[in-house]
């Protein structure tokens, strides 16, 4: 799965008719709204979209036959496996009728190569890690950790006993980095959850 890093826009022209595409990456419901509100045309005759977060979707024909323009945008999202993205389609009728399947592959086509074109990264799926380490293992511990560019410390806090760290670990790393922790900290480091005791989590 894979996320844009900026925003992207394409524009085509399909029997007259003038399609403008505009995607971005999106965080919540909220955004996608406001997103989709910015960008949609006065003076286009149909803004259609459709967002996408994890599970979470919704899309908009916007005036046009039914099924034949949100929906497709949402399967382009789906064919190029991006995730937590906003596409919005503005069409100018051109005087020539495209159809029903003339449209749904007008809308899926534009949201399509604007995604296509469009910068992206990969999403790594993440894991938050709460570890309890001593003092007398922080400045070993610390130092360790800072050898790995890919586990982001979120928070550090400290208390009567040593530091407790936050942090955002790709869950490829979750074991070797558990695994590690114990053995620097000769099993004194106390892990949130406990990568190493859960089955599902070492799977």
């Amino acid at each position: 799965m894979f996320k844009l890093t900026r925003p992207a826009t394409a524009e085509r022209e399909i029997k007259k008719s003038r399609f403008a595409t505009i995607a971005a990456p999106i965080a919540d419901e909220a955004a996608a709204k406001a997103f989709i509100a910015e960008n949609a045309f006065a003076d286009a005759s149909h803004n259609c979209w459709a967002w996408r977060i994890g599970a979470d979707y919704r899309f908009s024909d916007d005036g046009e036959p039914g099924g034949t323009a949100g929906k497709p945008i949402l399967q382009a999202i789906e064919g190029q496996e991006v995730d937590n993205v906003a596409v919005v389609v503005s069409r100018w009728f051109g005087g020539v009728k495209l159809g029903t399947g003339g449209l749904a592959r007008a809308y899926g086509g534009s949201a399509a190569e604007c995604l296509r074109a469009a910068e992206k990264e990969e999403i790594i799926p993440t894991t938050m890690l709460s570890v309890a380490i001593a003092f007398t293992d922080l400045a070993l511990v610390e130092s360790r950790l800072e050898a790995f560019d890919d586990i982001v410390t979120a928070a550090r806090d400290f208390d009567a006993d040593g530091a407790v760290f936050r942090l955002a670990v790709p869950d490829r790393r979750l074991v070797p980095l558990a695994e590690l922790l114990r053995d620097l900290t000769n099993g004194r480091a106390a892990l949130d959850p406990d990568i190493l005791a859960d089955p599902s989590l070492s799977a």
